[in-house]
């Protein structure tokens, strides 16, 4: 149960309405009038948190040019580890529209991952565990992703699973509530 008011555009001072609105354009679901999702209708009882944390949210989304596959196995094994079932309803269905397989994201789903899948699959998935886990990444893993991605590619990655946690960790926090229609993930801890 949120533990704040979700904002809506005339809950804002007009000075800040335009933070909604950039939000609203990049995040609102077009199949209900633009409503916002409620991670950012909650965030924005603080304007320029919410578009700090939306700035860098459409760089991990839009902006960056990492593989959107790997980027949502690496937020989809994130959210597994972490427990939170916002993150991977969301994500979950931006992983197949990316081209995730599905016996990639059940591999997660099971807490099988990395085990069982290919290894270029398994280690953006090993890497968000340990990052969730343990804060850093092995010597190993992180030279598996620089072999793979390169330099700017491997921050970009750590950059996205680091953004999931904070923003997991935010939503719990503040008691963020699916969306009407989003039912728990079924299998998360």
């Amino acid at each position: 149960m949120a533990r704040l008011p979700y904002i809506d555009r005339d809950d804002l001072p007009e000075d800040k309405q335009t933070i909604f609105d950039h939000i609203a354009e990049r995040r609102g679901d077009p199949d209900s009038g633009g409503a916002l999702p409620n991670s950012f209708g909650l965030l924005l009882n603080s304007p320029d948190a919410a578009e700090a944390v939306g700035a860098l949210g459409e760089y991990v989304r839009w902006g960056s040019p990492l593989d959107p596959a790997a980027r949502e196995i690496a937020i989809l094994a994130a959210a597994m580890e972490m427990g939170s079932d916002y993150v991977w309803k969301h994500h979950e269905p931006v992983a197949r529209r990316v081209g995730v397989r599905d016996a990639t994201i059940e591999a997660i789903r099971s807490g099988r991952a990395p085990m069982g899948l290919p290894a270029k699959e398994g280690v953006f998935a090993q890497a968000a565990r340990e990052i969730v886990r343990d804060g850093t990444l092995t010597d190993r893993t992180f030279q598996a992703i620089h072999h793979l991605l390169g330099a700017e590619l491997t921050v970009d990655l750590v950059v996205a699973v680091t953004y999931y946690v904070m923003l997991a960790r935010a939503l719990g926090s503040l008691g963020v509530d699916l969306e009407d229609g989003l039912d728990s993930a079924p299998g998360l801890p």
